[in-house]
Parts: structure tokens; C-alpha cells; sequence
């Protein structure tokens, strides 16, 4: 069943729906990150203004290999290590220079850096495995609301506003993942 549900949810996001599924800690908004219309559509669903970004997420690092080429190896390597301990450490997503302005600014905000992680749950990383790549993430909420961490709740918030619900259990973390400046290391949100 799960992964029949995989291949639903990534055929909805090819066809540019807007999926919701469980993450390590709260249910996310996912949409195709390459399809502006999807973004936006998720944006105006979530009520969330453009300027902030979003977060993308991936199932391996590899993923983002268009993205990290530029960095320098040891900053690469420095990356690939904290995600491979994270299982120790709680989820992370890092804010990482977009060198060559490839992340459209659907997904930017008014940034100049792009939000990259990673993910340790399972489902995240067999769906990003049968969509062929990264995805939005976003919390399940409308701005200002707490995050969905149950399918009631999602369905509560968004009905029949969404595409497709990817079933599954959330991760077990308490907190949505932490969020750190990779060029400075400072943190900008605790988990």
C-alpha cells in the first residue's frame, strides 16, 4: 500500500498538485519545486507570503547536487556529514548560497540563499525517491496556525484544497527541524 500511495503522490506532484505528507515532526505542504503554478498555488493555500521562501527537501544529498556544486569540497563534505548524523541530532535544514541563482524565486523568497534538508523519515525519502528528486516542504498550516501533526488536522485545515494525503505516521521528533546559516553557522530557528 505505502508504496502504491508513493507513486500516487509523486504522479499528483508531476502533474503539478499539492500533496501533504508526514515528516519528521509536523505534516508538510509539498508541491513540485520546478513548477511555478504549483508554488504558487501552495503559497495562496498556505497563505504564506512569496518573500519567505521554502524549504526544499530531499531523500540524499545527491539530490541537491546541481545546487552544492559550487561550494567548496570541505563545505560539501561538512553538509553530507551533518545530515548523515541527524538521526543523533534532530533534523536540520540549512540555508545554503544559491552561487549561480538556479532556485527560482517561488522557492527563494527574497533571499538569496535557498533552505535545503535533507530528510531521516523514511516516507520523505521513498517519496523524493519516486518523484525523481527534491520537493517543497512547508508546515501544514495556514500562516499564523500551529502546524498539522495528524492527518485530522490536515484535513481539517485544508479539505478538499489539496491534491492527494500521502498516509503514514510522523516521524516522533517533538519540533519541526532546526534552521541554521550554513556561511556563518548562526542558527535562525530552534527545533
Amino acid at each position: 500500500m505505502e508504496k502504491l500511495a508513493e507513486k500516487i503522490a509523486a504522479n499528483k506532484l508531476m502533474q503539478g498538485g499539492v500533496i501533504a505528507y508526514p515528516t519528521e515532526a509536523v505534516w508538510g505542504l509539498g508541491c513540485d519545486p520546478e513548477d511555478e503554478q504549483a508554488c504558487l498555488e501552495l503559497l495562496k493555500i498556505k497563505q504564506r507570503p512569496i518573500q519567505k521562501g521554502m524549504i526544499l527537501i530531499a531523500g540524499g544529498i545527491e539530490e541537491f547536487e546541481s545546487i552544492l556544486a559550487m561550494l567548496p569540497p570541505d563545505q560539501y563534505r561538512a553538509l553530507e556529514l551533518a545530515w548523515r548524523q541527524q538521526h543523533k541530532t534532530g533534523a536540520v535544514t540549512y540555508l545554503v548560497p544559491d552561487i549561480l541563482n538556479q532556485v527560482p524565486y517561488w522557492i527563494r523568497g527574497s533571499h538569496s540563499s535557498v533552505a535545503l534538508r535533507v530528510s531521516d523519515h523514511p516516507g520523505v525519502r521513498s517519496l523524493c525517491k519516486a518523484f525523481g528528486g527534491p520537493i517543497v516542504s512547508t508546515s501544514a498550516n495556514r500562516s499564523g496556525k500551529l502546524p498539522a501533526r495528524s492527518r485530522v488536522i490536515v484535513e481539517k485545515y485544508f479539505g478538499s484544497q489539496l491534491d492527494f494525503i500521502v498516509p503514514g505516521q510522523l516521524g516522533g521528533a517533538s519540533n519541526p527541524s532546526r534552521i541554521i546559516d550554513f556561511s556563518t553557522g548562526q542558527l535562525v530557528r530552534a527545533s
